[in-house]
Parts: C-alpha cells; structure tokens; sequence
C-alpha cells in the first residue's frame, strides 16, 4: 500500500512473518487435530494470537513486552 520504497522491500520479511504465524498458531499446521471447523472460530485464534504476539510476549530486543515498552502494562 501507498508509495514502498523499492530499496526496502523483501519478501523475507513476509516470510517470517508466516513462519511465525504458523509456528504460533498449529492450526496452519497439516495434519492436526487443532483445526477450526468454523471460520469465525479460526479468526478469533488468530486475533488471540496476534494480541499475544504483540503485547505479551516477551521480545528478545528489548528483554520487556511491547505492551511495558509501551507503558501499557508494568507487568507480565
């Protein structure tokens, strides 16, 4: 979206990402029992997913959670 810059984009980056969702979240896995039989339901996993991955858990950076960094929370 908008105007990237072409110098900046990769791939690599999207690729993670995916690796990190599936790694995450076993219902994109194949060959599970962890399945979502509705897509609602599935949606939900990932919005739950993504707030933990965003604000919960502990980034290896900056050694706090992003919602501490943040000032959002003062604890785990």
């Amino acid at each position: 979206m908008g105007n990237p810059d072409s110098q900046h984009v990769s791939t690599s980056y999207a690729e993670r990402m995916n690796l990190t969702i599936r790694m995450m979240n076993r219902r994109f896995t194949r060959l599970t029992n962890a399945h979502s039989k509705k897509v609602a339901n599935h949606i939900h996993f990932l919005n739950i997913t993504f707030m933990r991955y965003n604000f919960a858990r502990i980034n290896q950076a900056l050694r706090v959670t992003p919602a501490m960094a943040a000032g959002v929370s003062d604890h785990v």
